[in-house]
Order: structure tokens, then C-alpha cells, then sequence
């Protein structure tokens, strides 16, 4: 192109282009900062390349016409593509898939994805024209490939390594080009710019330490477990990263004991930050509060899920600082879902893939590690494993019931390639089997078959019980059995927010003081909730979740023995397909041990519900026709046709979904006034976290026929559109059961 034409890249409003960013300055910002991110897993020339080439589209006159106002958008990422692919040779490809993904997403390699609809990289390529690079732009050769897929193996897992590649490249690439054009324009308005976190990981560590010291000395056997845990724990910090386990029962520490760890882990080995991965969004919050008070630093905590919402926190350069660190994990200690972790890491959107470079040299610690969805577990586990293999993470699975992931001959190991290999894991615990049995608190019983009538009696017989269920329909319908009992509860995700944690304030204030407790609830009462039984009835269900029922039974080991009763349901009402298959297995061990809680009952327990569910359904999502993603990065073959976009519309932690409704009035809903003081404020995110108490999420089914029947309605759609269902009728709420649509006719409007 002539020499004598300036390019740009950005522009401003002045029209005489004195500040408007050059195109050349642009390309050499982002190659340098997509160089300097991709460093920490051996990537960086290779990513400094894709950056200087991601806009070079931009130097056609049409995009030109564009910036000086004179025509409309127009797109600028094919050429950068078809410039890789022609002139850097077997990387080019997959500098090309970074480069023409940098604004709409990672594409198809070929053809178009019932999900997402963007343009399939082999059509970019054949659409984009021929530009050489601008003067002052030159390439430095690659004569070896990026450490993470130098040397691959002629096996099905080259293409994962090569398709988690140019994820991780991508994420370079694009996070790199946002911050460089946010500071372009924060320069322009005179402003710093609000990213960046001022501490360091050493002062974390000393703080973690003042806390912990302030307990004092041990007072009783399981302080003095906690603390020998601990120690034991942290003392191996100077171990090679690499894959870990933590196995301590509950009651025994593991959250802070696992977060000590992974700070000393990543001081030991110059890691930049701890993400740590909790199953529930329910929980996050108290974890991260937790983290918070722990570590003396708010600011070195991002809490990062659905549910949390930086536009309504009051001070506004403090929810910039908070959104901006959001958007690349740019903090020390990430504490997030195992929803929004799992999904980034297959996404193909750039928003969702900033942050995957973060992981690189990051210790991530995967807490209750038995609840990933068996579903996807083949490819949860190929991502862990590729992180700490080519990326240089440690990874460190911390439950209280080990999931059977090893590796192993037939029946006795996990059934993939996919599994982990048992001389690479390195179990932190000191000596589990010791542990369980120190720990042990509770002595499990099978109860047998129990009709509801028969169950209900037994409730009524303790002064101080819990009883969990499989199914939400059948705890209400038991609830409503024992409702005029004393100390009567119940506890289920159809009951607001607020509304639970009325009911949990309530209880642990009764069983402090003696006080008669009868809390019916589903599994939610066994996400963490910190509640300390004398007795506990749980329906029969999966091993891991009758350990985590015994957990909520003398927690604290202030008696002797407590019980935790397993009972067949002998009612109509079926647990969730999903769950199932959990209670099939768990009744199997449970006949078959006399201690369905030993680490033998534990093990045999994934085992058989690993192999029962065979490789094949251990991932089972459709990618383009083809069963599973692994499938379909395999059969890619070599000319590296990855189904990003495939892959990404169909990766989804939780099947189905579920929908919020809002609950309006009553005691437990949000008030007529409160509602129609956020109709003043813009910002959907700040109206969301606002309603965030009032609300319950429901089958998408259920939802729409509520809206259907005019039961609901939505809130305030001049503004938002279709987000916001409000409950019109208010007998659909109980204001002690919560959410019931059991009665067909309550399913009209509201009825004045």
C-alpha cells in the first residue's frame, strides 16, 4: 500500500485527525500486550504475530471512508486471516480462527452452527481481499510451534490440544486488543484508567496467617484435626504444580485450608492469582465474604457469577474498578461457578474468553468436585488436565467424597482416556481414611421403604429433626402433613431468597436453643449450609449426597453419635431424571456396605456410576450431528476444522435452564413501592441485583404458562424488554411453603 497514506485505527471527534490512533501504533500495542499475556504458557511470539495482524483489514480504503464518517461499518478481520493462513504456514490456521473471531466470536472452520450465526472461517477467508502489512509492521519467524502443542501425539487428543490452544490464543489476542483500545480512549479523555489491583500475593499470605492465629490455640479434637489438617497441607505448598487432591470430611476445614494452600502454592512458584470454583451460586457469596475478611483486601477478591451485579454498587469508580476486573479476572483471587469456569473455557464469544489466558500459571481449586455434570465430565476433565499440562496450572480437587477418577483397569478406574493418571495426583490430606474415621459423627442407617404417613410420624417423634427429599413437589406435600407441628419449616429453591434465609435464621436459633426443629428441605440444604442437626432422615440418593446430609448432623461433634436415617420414598413422586441415576447407584452401595460412608463405600460408588454410565454419556452433548464434543474435535482430522461455535452453543453446564420469576407484595416478595422506584433506574444489572431477594427460577415450561395464563407478567418491558416476570397473583406464593402451582385454577390473574 502507499507509503505516503496515513492509516488509523481509531477515531475521536476531532476533525482534523491530530489525536486519532494510527493503525500502525494500534497493531504494535495489542501484538505487544497479546505477546506479554501469552508468556505464561510459552505462546508469545506467536500471539505477538496475531495481534499485529488482528486489525489489518482496517487499512482497506472502505474502513478508512469509515472512521472519517463518509460510509457505514465495515467488517476488517477477514484479511488479517488470509494473510495467516498464506504466509505462517501450519499455525496460520489457527492465527486466522483468533484473528476473524476477534469481534463476533471464534467461528466454524466450516459450516454455519445452529447456534451461533457467524460466518464459518473457510467463507471469511474466500470473502476477505489480498493487503500486504503496512510499513513499519514486519514478522518475526516461528521455527519451533508454542510449547503447548509442540511434540503432539498421533492420538484423538492432538485436536483437543490444538483447539485448547487457540482458545487460549484467542484469549490473548482479544483481551489484549480490548485494554489497548480502552486506554487509547481514556488517554484521549484525559483519564486514568481504573483497572489494576495494588497488592501483592505475599501480604495476602501474611494476612491469611493473622487470621488464622487469631483463633488462638485448638480448644477440643476437631479444632486440633482442623489445625493438624492445616499444617499438613500447607507443608506441601513447595510441591511441583501438578494435579492435587484434598480429601477431608466435612467439618474438617477445607475452605480455608485449601485456600492457604493456593497461596503458598502460587508464592512458591510465582503464580499470579487463586480461582477458586464453587458448584453453587447459592454459596458463592458467604465464600467470597469469607475469603474477604480472611485476607484484610475487598479489592483482592473478585466475586464473579450470574448473579452478581457491579452496576449497583453505590460507588461508581468502585463498580468500574469491580466490572472492569470481571471482564479479565484481573484480581489475585477469583472466587466463581463452576458454571461460569466450565462454559468460558469452551465459549467462543470474546467477552467470555478474556479471561481464559488468566488460568495459565493459576492454581484453581475445583471445591466439591464430585458435582460436575456427568454429562460433561470427559471434557471437564480433558480442560483440567490440558491446563496443567500445557498451561502450567495446579489444579486441586477438594471434596469429602473423592469421585473415582483415576484411571484404572476395567471396573476398577474411570472408563476414558480422559481420566486421570493415579501417578500424577497428589493427595494433600494427611491420611484420609484416619481423617473419616476421626471425624466421624454420625452412623448411618437404612431405614428401609417408608410411605409418607410412616415418615411423617417419625418427624413428629424428634424434638430436633431434618428430612431431605429428592423431590420438590413431595416436600411441600410433606410439609403440609406435618405444618401444624411444632417447629414446622420448610426449605426449597421455590422460596425467594429472602424468604430462606428468614427460615435458616430461624432454625439455628431454635436448635441453639433447644428449641423443637422440623425442617423439611431438597438437596439445597447440602450446598454448605452451615445447620447442625441431632438427626437427619435423607431419601435414598447419591453416595456424595448422603455424606453431604450427614454433614449437616452433629457438626460440630458436640454429641457423642448422632444418626442419619436413608429411607426408600414409597410415594408416587420421582426424583429428576438426572438424579435418578445418583439413587440407583447410591441404594446399590448402600445394600452392599455396612458403612455407606467409608472410603471403600465412596470409591465403589463413582466406579459404579462412572461405568454404568459408560465413556459415551460421560459426553453426551450434540456437536453438528456428531455425539460429544471429544467426538467432534477428533473427527476435525487434520486440516483443523474446529466446530467452535458448535461447540459453544451446546456446552451447558445445566440442562434445560431455568427462568426467574419475580414475587411481588406479600412478606416475602418485593414491595408495589420498591418496583416502581426501579423503574427509574436504567441499568438492567442494577434492577436485577435489586430483585435478586424476591426471586425464584422455574422451568422455562412453567414459566411461560404463568405468563400465558396472566398468573405473571413482564415488568416494565418499554425498557427492558422480556427479563424481568413479575408473579401477579399472589395465592401462587405461600408465605411459609413458598412458590405452589398445584392448583390449576389459581393459574388466572390476580385477583383484586
Amino acid at each position: 500500500m502507499p507509503p505516503n497514506i496515513r492509516l488509523f485505527a481509531h477515531s475521536t471527534d476531532r476533525p482534523d485527525r491530530s489525536d486519532w490512533e494510527s493503525l500502525v501504533d494500534h497493531l504494535m500495542a495489542v501484538g505487544k500486550s497479546a505477546g506479554r499475556f501469552a508468556t505464561s504458557f510459552g505462546a508469545g511470539p506467536l500471539a505477538e504475530i496475531t495481534g499485529l495482524l488482528h486489525d489489518l483489514g482496517k487499512a482497506k480504503p472502505p474502513f478508512q471512508a469509515y472512521l472519517r464518517g463518509e460510509r457505514s461499518s465495515e467488517p476488517h478481520s477477514g484479511e488479517g486471516a488470509r494473510y495467516a493462513t498464506e504466509n505462517l504456514g501450519a499455525l496460520g490456521k489457527l492465527v486466522a480462527c483468533c484473528i476473524a473471531g476477534h469481534h463476533a466470536g471464534l467461528p466454524n472452520g466450516v459450516g454455519r452452527s445452529a447456534h451461533r450465526p457467524a460466518t464459518p472461517l473457510s467463507e471469511r477467508l474466500r470473502q476477505a481481499g489480498q493487503l500486504d502489512l503496512p510499513a513499519g509492521i514486519s514478522l518475526t519467524q516461528i521455527t519451533t510451534p508454542p510449547a503447548p502443542i509442540k511434540g503432539l501425539p498421533n492420538d484423538d487428543t492432538a485436536n483437543f490440544r490444538l483447539h485448547f490452544f487457540t482458545r487460549m490464543l484467542f484469549s490473548a489476542l482479544v483481551d489484549a486488543d480490548f485494554l489497548e483500545t480502552e486506554a487509547f480512549y481514556y488517554r484521549m479523555e484525559g483519564h486514568d484508567s481504573p483497572r489494576g489491583w495494588n497488592g501483592s500475593l505475599d501480604k495476602l499470605a501474611r494476612a491469611l496467617d493473622a487470621h488464622l492465629t487469631g483463633f488462638g490455640a485448638p480448644q477440643g479434637r476437631v479444632n486440633e484435626l482442623r489445625a493438624e489438617i492445616l499444617s499438613h497441607v500447607r507443608a506441601q505448598a513447595d510441591k511441583a504444580p501438578g494435579l492435587f487432591t484434598l480429601t477431608v470430611p466435612t467439618g474438617g476445614g477445607k475452605t480455608l485450608t485449601s485456600l492457604a494452600f493456593a497461596l503458598d502454592h502460587a508464592r512458591r512458584h510465582g503464580f499470579d492469582r487463586v480461582i477458586y470454583v464453587i458448584p453453587y451460586t447459592s454459596i458463592i457469596e458467604q465464600t467470597a465474604d469469607v475469603f474477604r475478611t480472611a485476607l484484610g483486601d475487598n479489592d483482592a477478591v473478585l466475586e464473579h457469577h450470574s448473579s452478581f451485579d457491579w452496576e449497583g454498587i453505590d460507588d461508581r469508580r468502585e463498580e468500574e474498578r469491580i466490572r472492569f476486573a470481571a471482564q479479565n479476572w484481573d484480581r489475585p483471587v477469583i472466587v466463581t461457578t463452576a458454571v461460569q469456569f466450565f462454559e468460558s473455557l469452551f465459549a467462543n464469544r470474546p467477552a467470555r474468553c478474556r479471561k481464559l489466558h488468566r488460568m495459565a500459571k493459576s492454581v484453581i481449586v475445583l471445591d466439591e468436585a464430585q458435582t460436575l455434570p456427568l454429562r460433561l465430565l470427559r471434557p471437564c476433565l480433558a480442560a483440567l488436565k490440558e491446563l496443567v499440562r500445557g498451561y502450567g496450572s495446579s489444579v486441586v480437587l477438594c471434596t469429602a467424597t473423592q469421585p473415582a477418577l483415576l484411571k484404572g483397569r476395567e471396573g476398577d478406574g474411570f472408563p476414558a482416556a480422559e481420566g486421570l493418571e493415579p501417578e500424577t495426583v497428589r493427595e494433600l490430606a494427611p491420611d484420609p481414611p484416619r481423617l473419616y474415621e476421626a471425624f466421624r459423627r454420625v452412623r448411618v442407617e437404612d431405614a428401609g421403604t417408608l410411605d409418607d404417613e410412616t415418615l411423617a410420624a417419625r418427624l413428629r417423634g424428634a424434638n430436633q429433626v431434618l428430612a431431605i427429599l429428592n423431590n420438590r413437589r413431595h416436600a411441600r406435600t410433606l410439609f403440609d402433613a406435618l405444618r401444624n407441628a411444632p417447629g414446622a419449616a420448610l426449605l426449597t429453591t421455590w422460596m425467594t431468597p429472602a424468604h430462606r434465609r428468614a427460615v435458616l435464621a430461624d432454625i439455628r436459633a431454635r436448635l441453639e436453643g433447644g428449641d423443637p426443629v422440623r425442617l423439611i428441605a431438597t438437596s439445597l440444604i447440602e450446598a454448605g449450609v452451615d445447620v447442625d442437626f441431632p438427626q437427619v432422615w435423607r431419601e435414598v440418593a447419591g453416595i456424595d449426597s448422603i455424606a453431604q446430609a450427614a454433614g449437616r448432623c452433629n457438626r460440630e461433634g458436640r454429641r457423642e453419635t448422632d444418626e442419619v436415617f436413608v429411607f426408600r420414598s414409597d410415594s408416587d413422586f420421582r426424583p429428576p431424571a438426572d438424579l435418578k441415576q445418583f439413587s440407583e447407584v447410591g441404594l446399590s452401595v448402600l445394600e452392599q456396605h455396612a458403612d455407606p460412608l467409608s472410603l471403600e463405600a465412596v470409591r465403589a460408588y463413582f466406579r459404579g456410576l462412572y461405568w454404568r454410565r459408560g465413556a459415551e454419556l460421560m459426553d453426551a452433548a450434540a456437536v453438528a450431528g456428531k455425539h460429544g464434543i471429544l467426538t467432534a474435535l477428533a473427527q476435525a482430522g487434520n486440516q483443523l476444522d474446529f466446530p467452535f461455535a458448535d461447540i459453544a452453543g451446546t456446552f451447558r453446564m445445566i440442562e434445560g435452564g431455568s427462568l426467574p420469576l419475580v414475587i411481588r407484595g406479600g412478606r416475602w416478595g418485593i414491595t408495589p413501592e420498591a418496583l416502581d422506584r426501579l423503574a427509574h433506574n436504567p441499568h438492567a444489572g442494577g434492577v436485577a441485583r435489586a430483585l435478586q431477594p424476591f426471586t425464584v427460577q422455574l422451568p422455562a415450561r412453567l414459566h411461560g404458562t404463568l405468563l400465558a395464563a396472566g398468573a405473571a407478567r413482564f415488568w416494565n418491558s418499554e425498557t427492558f424488554g422480556d427479563q424481568f416476570a413479575v408473579l401477579d397473583n399472589p395465592r401462587l406464593y405461600d408465605e411459609t411453603a413458598g412458590f405452589s402451582p398445584e392448583d390449576p385454577e389459581d393459574l388466572g390473574g390476580m385477583i383484586l
